[in-house]
């Protein structure tokens, strides 16, 4: 039975699982996009999560708290200026996870973990960010 287990160990060490944890919230926090395992992705998020909220009030206590859970201080700045004010209005559910399938070589199931708000670049933005930058070049030049 799995009842009162807190979390999935995912077969690794403390130090090398929480080494885990920070750089896939890291790495989702910077492309706001990962692909990974199921197993990886359902315990990245509740991590994630619980930061995006810490981050929904901007005090320094919640900063340092943040801060001491990531890498890399532009990562935090981002989290605090870019993330959290765009999940201001949402009560959780802050990430998204998309089946992909199954891996070749091990038949793992993997997913794409993305921030809910993530926008995909499609064709159709490039034309039209292309369009916007030749009218701009050429109110330039007039």
């Amino acid at each position: 039975m799995k009842h009162k287990r807190g979390f999935n160990p995912l077969e690794r060490m403390s130090a090398h699982r929480k080494a885990l944890h920070r750089n896939m919230v890291t790495s989702l926090f910077k492309q706001e996009r990962v692909r990974t395992t199921k197993a990886k992705a359902l315990a990245v998020r509740r991590t994630a999560e619980k930061m995006i909220t810490r981050a929904k009030e901007d005090t320094v206590h919640n900063r340092r708290i943040v801060s001491s859970r990531l890498y890399d201080e532009g990562i935090v700045v981002k989290l605090f200026t870019n993330i959290a004010p765009r999940m201001k209005d949402r009560n959780g559910g802050y990430t998204r996870i998309i089946k992909l399938g199954e891996r070749k070589g091990d038949a793992a199931e993997v997913v794409i973990l993305e921030l809910v708000d993530y926008k995909l670049d499609t064709a159709e933005d490039k034309k039209k960010s292309k369009k916007s930058e030749e009218k701009s070049k050429e109110d330039k030049g007039k």
